[in-house]
């Protein structure tokens, strides 16, 4: 971690210099005199920690500062100090934000004890922040590399340029939204809206106002006018799930959207121009559905100018150690990525995945959920992903035991921070005592 930036504010001059004696060994400490000139402090530049006085002489006091510290800096936690200790001054500060509040005279330990907490928050906000943000650009990208997913990557990259109409096809869970998102984003559109409608969600009597909107007094309930979600997309996309659930009325409909570029609200008869790219997906057959008179021919040709299959995970299955690892660290908590054990990815590579990329997702975060050393094994995951005669023997060479898996996660946090042992014992919540027996056990000293 770069060198923290502290903020102390006090009108009491030898307070401020005790503080920045103090808070020096944590970072470089910036002195304010006043709520004004902490406020012109914070216009100037990021802190990573604000410690503030309560009582100071007009123009403001304590909350002053913090009020400002939430104007400028959102994420950068406060700590109130003062001298009178009274609960209304610390309920007050507590509840507008503070993130601790401390009486004078100065505990040199409690002060350092909160400051470094207050840090360490800060450093995981942002962890999580950049985290969440690298998911989300991921996600936009197929995570994979199985010679099934790389003809998609290359159908996504072509097709995107283009205003045609997309259908995509595959199981249910196979990721067919985020294949969408994908084309969107990498679009002309990529600046207007993308709306996902789930066909299969909404009845046929409610589908019709859903897509195109209506008019007041159209139908009973229609209050008011309502746009549509083809007026809503105009300049962006528009993603259709599960379009094989859609009906034969709104299918004419659709179809004339497609040829004509304009939509009727229902209780009106004047067309309103739309500009939509249509995505539309689905996990059924529609060459079948077509046959047995559920679908129109003429419809699936409109929709099926560029045609994307997403394979399901069973056949390619040199994803999933990949796709394991991006929703470990989706779902990771206190910003170190957890370990998945050579048996347990055996394992979850083997499994047949009939839920395919969700039921994934969904058993990985639920085992991270339930996990407290941060190393999975076998025995995190269910049958029959799970090893069931694993969990009834408990045998010491088929499943390690919780000393050893706690001495592998501490190995892995030191490892993590670059073989920083405070800096272990702090994500690890232990002492450094503690974490030295960490990891003894079991296994032999951590150098």
């Amino acid at each position: 971690m770069s060198t923290a930036r502290i903020l102390v504010v006090d009108d009491d001059p030898q307070a401020r210099d005790l503080l920045q004696r103090l808070l020096g060994t944590l970072g470089t400490v910036t002195q304010a005199a006043d709520p004004k000139r902490a406020a012109e402090r914070l216009a100037e530049g990021p802190f990573d920690l604000v410690m503030t006085d309560m009582a100071m002489p007009e123009p403001g006091d304590g909350l002053k500062v913090l009020q400002a510290v939430k104007t400028h800096l959102p994420d950068t936690p406060v700590i109130v100090v003062t001298a009178f200790g009274n609960i209304e001054g610390a309920l007050d500060s507590i509840q507008q934000g503070a993130f601790d509040y401390l009486a004078k005279p100065f505990d040199v330990d409690a002060i350092l004890r909160v400051a470094r907490r207050a840090l360490e928050q800060k450093r995981l906000v942002e962890e999580n922040r950049s985290l969440r943000q690298q998911v989300e650009r991921t996600s936009l990208v197929l995570v994979g590399r199985s010679p099934a997913l790389l003809e998609v990557y290359k159908h996504v990259a072509r097709a995107a340029a283009s205003h045609v109409p997309v259908l995509i096809t595959g199981e249910t869970g196979t990721g067919k939204e985020m294949v969408a998102r994908a084309l969107h984003k990498r679009s002309p559109r990529a600046g207007g809206p993308f709306i996902p409608v789930d066909c299969g969600a909404i009845t046929e009597s409610l589908m019709e106002s859903e897509l195109f909107g209506h008019a007041k007094g159209s139908f009973t309930g229609a209050s008011g006018a309502r746009r549509g979600v083809f007026e809503e997309a105009s300049g962006g996309t528009l993603f259709l799930d599960e379009i094989g659930d859609v009906g034969m009325k709104v299918q004419s409909q659709l179809l004339r959207v497609l040829q004509e570029g304009e939509i009727r609200r229902v209780g009106e008869s004047i067309p309103v121009k739309v500009d939509v790219r249509v995505v539309a997906a689905t996990n059924k057959d529609l060459k079948a559905r077509v046959a047995e008179g559920h679908f129109r021919e003429d419809l699936l040709y409109r929709l099926d100018v560029v045609h994307l299959h997403l394979p399901p995970l069973r056949e390619r299955r040199e994803d999933v150690p990949a796709l394991v690892e991006h929703f470990a660290a989706r779902h990771a908590r206190g910003g170190v990525r957890p370990v998945v054990t050579p048996e347990a990815m055996t394992r979850l590579t083997g499994y047949d995945w009939p839920g395919n990329v969700r039921q994934l997702e969904n058993v990985v975060a639920r085992a991270l959920a339930l996990n407290v050393t941060g190393v999975l094994g076998p025995q995190d995951f269910p049958e029959p992903i799970g090893d069931a005669t694993q969990k009834l023997t408990g045998l010491a060479g088929d499943m390690p035991s919780l000393a050893e898996l706690s001495r592998r996660y501490a190995a892995h946090v030191l490892q993590h921070v670059g073989g920083n042992k405070s800096e272990a014992a702090r994500l690890l919540d232990v002492d450094r005592k503690t974490l030295y027996k960490l990891l003894e056990s079991e296994g032999g000293a951590e150098s």
